[in-house]
């Protein structure tokens, strides 16, 4: 069964750091966006493995939303 999640990734000096919010936990990071990304798929499969039917119904109906916010600041 495909299930989707939400995937966070930010670069930093040292590369790319990438998490699951769905999944506590569940992280991981690459040299490159897409090295990041498949590392992220490769984890959330294997933790979603660990989980019994009623944890992944649990995870499966999380809705997360993501938008970008634009403030203003004064410094």
């Amino acid at each position: 069964m495909v299930h989707r999640l939400s995937a966070i990734i930010e670069k930093d000096e040292f590369g790319y750091y990438a998490s699951c919010p769905e999944l506590k936990g569940c992280h991981t990071q690459g040299e490159s966006f897409e090295e990041a990304l498949a590392n992220l798929q490769e984890a959330a499969e294997l933790y979603l493995e660990t989980l019994t039917p009623d944890e992944l119904r649990e995870v499966a109906s999380r809705t997360i939303i993501s938008t970008s916010l634009e403030v203003t600041a004064y410094a």
